[in-house]
């Protein structure tokens, strides 16, 4: 039995020696804290990257002081109607110029003069003429006179009256003459001073004192054709192409507004003065003239600008018409419908769904909306494909 116990006993399999010491457990209560937060730091990216990034675009209101609400935007220029480019009426050198840029000058004031030494000679010689003239006119008077009497006594023949007659006839039209002659001449000595045709200020300079000015042609050299331009500021309007798909709402004497591109914040009151009742083919528009109703030193020629063609002003105690104006990309039109859209409001970092009425626009980057959206509220130019009622947005900022 002994023997039998031994042997068993050395087939026992001893695993204290063999078993490894169990692993401490905080290691992986630690490996997995830093995994978890991994994990939620990599989520908070990807929800703030999936916000969809969008522009701000604010609606400006449309309603004008000497009228309603905007039926019709258009683009176009300020331009004078009374403007010339002032020049002597005879060529000559240039002497003296008395005109700036900016200078404002009244009607008939000097602004230049010409050499004139050609010209007082000229007037010199008929002032001579004349005179001489008028001195042989009072030498023939007596003898004319005595041929009258001699005849009339009949001491003389009608022949010697008729050539008495004949010399001082002759005499009376070379005064006559020499005077025409010496008004020409007086003419020719004015006409080397050049004055204004109209008050108005002068917006180039285009001579120096030395240069040939000629009213003919341009030559070579120093020849000008006028000493500068002046324009009648007070003759300044818009001119605008509008589509002649729009040109019905536009009417002689309707109120309307102007925006200079200088100064986008100014409102200008104004009036339509006429519709130039011709097309152009080419870019299918009709001209339309819009004067100011107020005049103001910062407006100048040439300068851009926008017309708000406006409705008449509501009757007192009616309610005034709404309108404001949106860049086109903020407006996402609805297929096959051309008076109602989609835009979305920015409310803190979503956006709001908002079905809108939308109006006519000249200004194919403008876009006119009616009803659904009041001034000064600010919607989202974006993707529309990932824009909905409730999705979170980023702003960024216009290229």
């Amino acid at each position: 039995m002994n023997d039998r116990a031994r042997l068993l006993g050395q087939l026992k399999i001893d695993r204290g020696a063999d078993e490894a010491p169990a692993p401490d457990r905080r290691w992986w209560w630690l490996a997995a804290a830093v995994l978890l937060a991994a994990l939620a730091a990599l989520a908070f990216f990807l929800a703030r990257d999936s916000r969809v990034p969008v522009q701000e675009a604010v609606a400006r209101a449309q309603a004008g002081a000497a009228g309603g609400a905007s039926m019709l935007d258009a683009s176009g220029y300020v331009v004078a109607r009374r403007q010339a480019t002032v020049s002597a009426k005879i060529t000559g050198k240039l002497r003296d110029l008395y005109i700036e840029e900016g200078q404002r000058v009244a009607a008939g004031e000097v602004m230049a003069r010409l050499d004139d030494s050609n010209a007082r000679a000229s007037l010199a010689q008929a002032q001579a003429n004349l005179a001489q003239a008028q001195s042989a006119l009072d030498n023939a008077r007596p003898l004319y006179e005595r041929a009258q009497a001699l005849a009339k006594a009949g001491a003389s023949s009608e022949e010697a009256l008729q050539t008495a007659r004949a010399s001082f006839d002759a005499q009376r039209n070379a005064v006559a003459v020499a005077r025409a002659n010496l008004q020409i001449a007086q003419r020719n000595l004015d006409d080397t001073v050049v004055r204004a045709p109209f008050t108005g200020v002068v917006t180039t300079k285009a001579a120096q004192p030395g240069e040939i000015v000629s009213p003919m042609s341009a030559g070579g050299g120093f020849t000008r054709t006028g000493i500068g331009t002046l324009v009648d500021m007070d003759s300044l309007e818009v001119e605008v192409d509008v589509n002649e798909s729009f040109i019905n709402r536009v009417q002689g004497g309707a109120p309307a507004s102007v925006r200079l591109n200088a100064y986008p914040d100014w409102e200008i009151p104004a009036e339509v003065i006429a519709v130039i009742p011709t097309a152009d083919r080419a870019k299918a528009t009709v001209k339309v003239r819009v004067g100011f109703k107020t005049r103001d030193p910062r407006i100048l020629p040439e300068m851009g600008a926008r017309v708000a063609f406006l409705s008449e002003a509501p009757k007192p105690g009616a309610a005034p018409k709404q309108g404001v104006l949106l860049p086109a990309a903020a407006v996402q039109r609805e297929a096959g419908k051309t008076d109602t859209g989609v835009v979305y409001l920015i409310v803190e970092d979503h956006v709001e769904r908002r079905a809108v009425r939308l109006g006519s626009s000249a200004d194919p980057t403008q876009q006119l909306v009616l009803a659904g959206l009041t001034a000064n509220q600010r919607v989202a130019i974006g993707d529309f494909s990932r824009l909905h009622d409730g999705v979170r947005i980023k702003l960024q900022d216009a290229p």
